[in-house]
């Protein structure tokens, strides 16, 4: 009924506008024919008689292209005339979720992925509404109907076609490991688990590229790649899938060097809303045929289409490797270092920031084995030739002293660098094995700035939850501008704390130029921040170009843009 009151609200509205419309063009019309006969009575009385019947012949001409003007402009004609949509003029999204629509769509996905690879079990259905580390808590009421687990493109395809023909909400997840609400069903209707999608399609060494399924991991890829000698550089995190990463436009620890998913991605197999499977490229690493459809679906978030394989460029593994971890006597301090290595260009394979309360996270977790220092950390990642590295721990050293840097130690053999890494790694889960009970929540999320300005954003929000009473620790891929805060400890009663805590760093971020998210994407937790960040017009840019691929509103409802109001 909600959506019908929209519905009727919009096609009032539309109506209004083509009333002012037509009222505006009917106006027009009488100015111009005004001075239409004007001119022909001042010709007629230059000529005569053949002047009063060219202005009746003139007079009926008129008349009858405006009566034709006229119900031209009464008759059906687009609603959407316009280059943006903002959310006033949204068509609503058009879903049929009862109970006997779905329960014959189980039928239709039986029958394509066969009854075995359809589930409606409690559990199943619990697990792809959301996740413990997520900072969205999902709604009792979003929920899928049914979990569907296709093989294929073409399943895939099928599926949607049904979906489509149905009007049922559909979300996609490959890993799940996302943070922002991404995958949250709030519209009910299905999940496609891309689960069973895991294989290396086609792998071309001399080309350096490599085609897979979403659901393939990209530790599981690198673990192939290793034994030619590459590497697939983007590492999001444990258990992020390739579909995940491409649909967030992740990065990782390695993007100071190597950059984020957008660089390392060639073309995308996609199935849109209405089951058409597209191709977005070939397999060169450039091309100027047409607009760059790869791009566009890369950090859409599933609201696009649905990536079912993924040409990837990989690279040779790098000669030599070692890891350095620095200390420092404030998080400024360090910060400071970040910057003056970006400065002086030296390219790195990684640079992550840890500060003092990070640091105890991990010593206290007992995730690592030995302990640490426990204040503000830089770990630095070199790779290159062996001569090379040794050039760069030589710099970087240089320039650590210079910023106060209280103590350098580096990796001396691969077995040392694993030890150090790892407590980078360790971070995320260091935080969430320090929750006293299950009502604890974990709320991670991240921004980016200028580089300019990452000093001032980390020390500035390091003191904020300091004051705040809550525990959180600092951590981030600071070569490129990128810092994560992760908040632990905080349960009901203090959510609202959290929250005003998170709203203030991405006011921070904003203010400093910078961006609401540098890799988790927006989801449902970033999304009105999104309009402060890009204006009203881009977004309702993206809103137009959401309805352009998706009509009916099936794909990942409601996120990164609204698409109706209220939800």
């Amino acid at each position: 009924m909600r959506n019908e009151e929209k519905g009727k609200d919009n096609s009032q509205e539309n109506l209004s506008f083509r009333g002012q419309l037509y009222q505006s063009t009917a106006e027009r019309l009488k100015r111009e024919r005004a001075s239409e006969e004007s001119y022909i009575k001042a010709q007629a009385q230059r000529g005569g008689g053949s002047g009063a019947r060219t202005l009746s012949l003139s007079i009926v001409i008129l008349s009858v292209a405006g009566a034709a003007y006229y119900l031209g402009t009464k008759g059906e004609r687009p609603l959407e005339v316009f280059s943006t949509t903002p959310l006033s003029r949204a068509h609503p999204p058009q879903h049929d979720t009862r109970t006997s629509n779905l329960q014959a769509a189980w039928v239709d996905f039986a029958q394509i992925v066969g009854k075995d690879n359809v589930s409606t079990v409690p559990d199943d259905l619990e697990a792809h509404s959301g996740s413990e580390f997520s900072s969205y808590a999902t709604k009792p009421n979003e929920r899928p109907f049914a979990i569907v687990y296709p093989a294929t493109t073409e399943d895939v395809s099928k599926v949607m076609k049904v979906c489509h023909d149905r009007k049922l909400p559909v979300t996609a997840l490959s890993g799940g490991t996302s943070l922002e609400g991404h995958f949250a069903p709030t519209r009910g209707g299905i999940c496609i688990d891309m689960g069973r999608m895991d294989q290396i399609l086609q792998f071309s060494p001399q080309d350096l590229d490599i085609t897979v399924q979403p659901a393939l991991g990209w530790e599981d890829l690198n673990e192939e790649l290793k034994e030619h000698g590459m590497f697939f550089p983007p590492d999001p995190g444990p258990g992020a899938k390739i579909g995940g990463m491409v649909g967030t436009g992740c990065s990782g620890t390695n993007a100071y060097r190597y950059g984020t998913m957008r660089d390392w991605v060639v073309s995308l197999t996609v199935v849109l809303a209405d089951g058409t499977i597209i191709k977005t490229r070939r397999r060169p690493r450039k091309s100027s045929a047409g607009y760059n459809l790869t791009q566009m679906f890369i950090g859409s978030e599933g609201t696009l289409g649905i990536v079912t394989e993924a040409t990837l460029k990989v690279t040779v593994l790098p000669k030599s490797q070692s890891v350095a971890v620095a200390t420092f006597p404030s998080i400024h301090t360090a910060a400071e270092c970040v910057a003056r290595v970006v400065g002086e260009g030296i390219q790195l394979a990684g640079m992550e920031i840890l500060d003092d309360v990070q640091m105890r996270c991990i010593n206290e977790s007992g995730m690592t084995s030995r302990p640490w220092q426990e204040v503000p950390t830089l770990f630095f990642k070199f790779a290159g030739t062996p001569d090379g590295v040794k050039e760069q721990i030589k710099t970087v050293k240089n320039i650590a002293k210079g910023t106060q840097n209280k103590s350098f130690e580096f990796a001396k053999n691969d077995d040392e660098a694993a030890e150090l890494w790892s407590a980078r790694k360790e971070a995320l889960w260091s935080v969430m094995a320090k929750r006293r009970d299950s009502t604890d929540h974990v709320w991670t999320t991240d921004v980016a700035v200028p580089i300019s300005r990452l000093a001032d954003i980390i020390q500035e929000t390091h003191d904020d939850v300091a004051s705040s009473g809550l525990i959180g620790g600092i951590c981030g891929h600071v070569g490129d501008g990128n810092f994560h805060k992760a908040i632990l400890l905080y349960n009901d009663t203090e959510k609202k704390v959290a929250t005003d805590l998170v709203h203030r760093m991405i006011q921070r971020a904003i203010a400093m130029e910078g961006t609401v998210t540098g890799e988790h994407g927006v989801g449902l937790k970033k999304r009105e921040y999104l309009r402060e960040e890009l204006g009203e017009e881009t977004v309702d840019a993206m809103r137009k170009l959401k309805q352009a691929y998706d009509p009916l509103g099936l794909l990942n409802c409601d996120k990164i843009v609204q698409i109706e109001a209220g939800h």
